[in-house]
């Protein structure tokens, strides 16, 4: 990166506040592929000129694998140690790329004393664009065809379907949709911790079902809102060795490439 990207506590120590903190999240911050969309994100914001901050090394996981697998103590002690230290800084705005962490942090923060605005990355852009402040242009996917699969996390728990087909909108892209798209979105597989374990003996995986159907459109893009979906949908790709000719990417990965950051 050839910017700098502060702390809130670099923030506290100036006695300033930044317009929204960046939650980073685990995949985000340790996966080598999720690094690349939280770069992307990073670059759009410091071109439009957003004052944003991350926790840095203060950042911990939301808890929310360990509450999917069961272990709401361990999610508790989690929550709580993130609410001490977002509430020490008087965070107002919280803006995540991972639905995950979205979801934990907008819904079940509140119970715990955290209470806090939390965007998703596509709404907070979009809401950027309907202030004017970024601006796509999308001559790079003019004529492609892109596809977006829906995040669960999203989509069918939050309810946010319209943010990221308004941001794929500007691309000038052809976005066609799959059969099960909006609230009839089926899941990329790794939802519920899924993630972190093997899954039980079936027929078929449900990531190679959902690239399955993506697939069927011939799209040159499949574009995600979630790193766990990023991980699936790109591991399904290369089951039908296809990655020569289909991109899996996050929907913030084509506004950096629209905008040739």
């Amino acid at each position: 990166m050839d910017f700098n990207i502060k702390t809130m506590a670099e923030y506290a120590a100036e006695g300033k506040s930044p317009e929204v903190l960046f939650w980073v999240g685990c995949a985000g911050s340790f996966d080598d592929r999720a690094k690349k969309i939280t770069k992307a994100f990073c670059k759009i914001l410091n071109k439009i000129g957003v004052e944003f901050a991350v926790l840095g090394q203060e950042e911990s996981c939301t808890g929310d694998p360990a509450k999917r697998a069961g272990n709401e103590f361990v999610f508790q002690m989690m929550a709580l140690t993130n609410i001490e230290i977002l509430n020490a800084y008087e965070v107002k705005k919280i803006v995540t790329a991972c639905p995950h962490c979205f979801n934990t942090l907008k819904n079940e923060y509140p119970n715990l004393g955290g209470n806090y605005e939390v965007l998703h990355h596509t709404q907070f852009l979009k809401n950027l664009m309907e202030e004017g402040r970024l601006k796509i242009e999308g001559g790079a996917f003019k004529g492609k065809k892109i596809t977006f699969h829906d995040p669960c996390y999203l989509g069918r728990a939050n309810d946010e379907y319209e943010a990221p087909r308004i941001l794929l909108e500007k691309l000038d892209a052809e976005l066609v949709e799959m059969k099960r798209c909006r609230t009839n979105g089926l899941c990329c597989g790794a939802g519920g911790a899924q993630m972190f374990k093997e899954p039980e003996k079936g027929n078929k995986d449900v990531n190679i079902e959902r690239t399955e159907e993506a697939l069927s459109f011939e799209p040159k893009v499949i574009a995600t809102g979630c790193p766990f979906c990023n991980t699936m949908m790109t591991d399904g790709v290369k089951h039908f060795n296809k990655n020569t000719e289909v991109a899996v990417k996050d929907i913030v990965e084509l506004l950096a490439e629209a905008e040739d950051l």
